[in-house]
């Protein structure tokens, strides 16, 4: 999603090339694709200079959206979410810190947008020039 958002606004990206600079497979990255297409993420251009792009501005996804399509629920156990998974959970006292770091692992997934990574990347990589020349 980054490499994409890296390039909002210029030609499709091909999926070889995601796949490429990433170190992922085609196969898997198309799963990837897929599951982020179908959210209205990204969108396939078919044809000649076609390849994907984002489905909307990069400051307009959030990281948790993102996340929470190719991972699923963001919490870190399952009685989080639903405390009739676990027996045990009306008397346990570690669940409401697995619900409080669920919680901010969500806010600060929900803080930042694809145009903050965008704009990050980009200042470490005018860092990463200015220590080279």
């Amino acid at each position: 999603m980054l490499e994409l958002a890296l390039n909002f606004g210029g030609k499709p990206v091909l999926m070889r090339s995601i796949a490429e600079n990433q170190g992922i497979s085609r196969k898997y990255l198309h799963a990837l694709l897929t599951s982020l297409k179908a959210a209205g993420l990204v969108r396939s251009v078919r044809g000649s200079g076609g390849g994907y792009l984002l489905a909307k501005t990069p400051s307009n996804i959030r990281v948790n959206e993102v996340v929470r399509v190719l991972e699923g629920s963001l919490s870190l156990t399952d009685c989080v979410e639903d405390d009739r998974t676990c027996k045990r959970s009306s008397n346990c006292v570690t669940i409401e810190l697995w619900r409080q770091l669920s919680e901010a692992m969500e806010n600060l997934l929900a803080s930042v947008t694809l145009q903050d990574l965008v704009t990050r990347q980009a200042e470490k990589s005018s860092r990463a020039l200015t220590y080279h020349i």
